[in-house]
């Protein structure tokens, strides 16, 4: 079982049916898909510095602009310590650079979360919780956020903390998934967004 269909339950099955096969991983351990995001926005200019760093790390990045080609690959995997996991890799093919935004996530089934660890080597950690809505949709939030220095995890307070918002859905007329990422924080406003649409590599 995924990790996505565990944390959902029953509600699980209220997703759109090709939501369904993208996440519920039952006849594949990897998701490809290939699209085009419409909207990609970097947020503060003043940020730059910080963004290009983390795109090093393969997570956030400066770069901005519409219609940028966008790849993304889920591999279902096992941990070394048994634990499932599934890693999250996004490429954008900007007109002059390729940028990368990363990630790792396994479950805590007490908590009833997705433990989100975002870059390669990890930069930043997040909680996560996930709803369907009445629509059909997968809604994604953050909760507690933590700074990941090697060993060390440092707990971000609210106040400066990327508050991320994910919906994703699929419409059946022309067989594309349209996902749609908003990171926001109560001081700055939006510090990264990107909003699109992708179709599965084997249609």
């Amino acid at each position: 079982m995924s990790i996505y269909k565990e944390i959902l339950g029953k509600q699980f099955y209220k997703l759109h049916p090709m939501l369904q096969k993208r996440y519920g991983f039952k006849d594949y351990k990897t998701f490809k898909a290939t699209g085009v995001m419409h909207k990609i926005t970097s947020g503060p200019k003043w940020l730059y510095l910080f963004k290009l760093f983390a795109a090093r790390r393969k997570f956030l990045f400066p770069e901005h602009g519409n219609n940028i080609p966008f790849h993304i690959v889920n591999t279902q995997q096992i941990g070394s310590n048994g634990e499932q996991q599934v890693h999250w890799e996004r490429r954008f093919y900007f007109p002059n650079i390729n940028r990368d935004f990363n990630a790792l996530m396994t479950l805590d089934i007490d908590k009833v979360i997705v433990k989100d660890y975002l870059g390669e080597p990890s930069l930043f950690y997040s909680e996560l919780t996930f709803e369907v809505t009445d629509q059909g949709h997968l809604r994604i939030e953050s909760q507690k956020q933590r700074l990941v220095l090697g060993k060390f995890e440092l707990p971000i307070p609210r106040l400066f903390q990327g508050n991320v918002l994910v919906n994703e859905s699929y419409v059946k007329e022309n067989e594309n998934f349209c996902i749609h990422v908003w990171i926001t924080n109560p001081l700055i406003g939006t510090l990264f967004e990107y909003k699109g649409e992708f179709r599965t590599d084997d249609l």
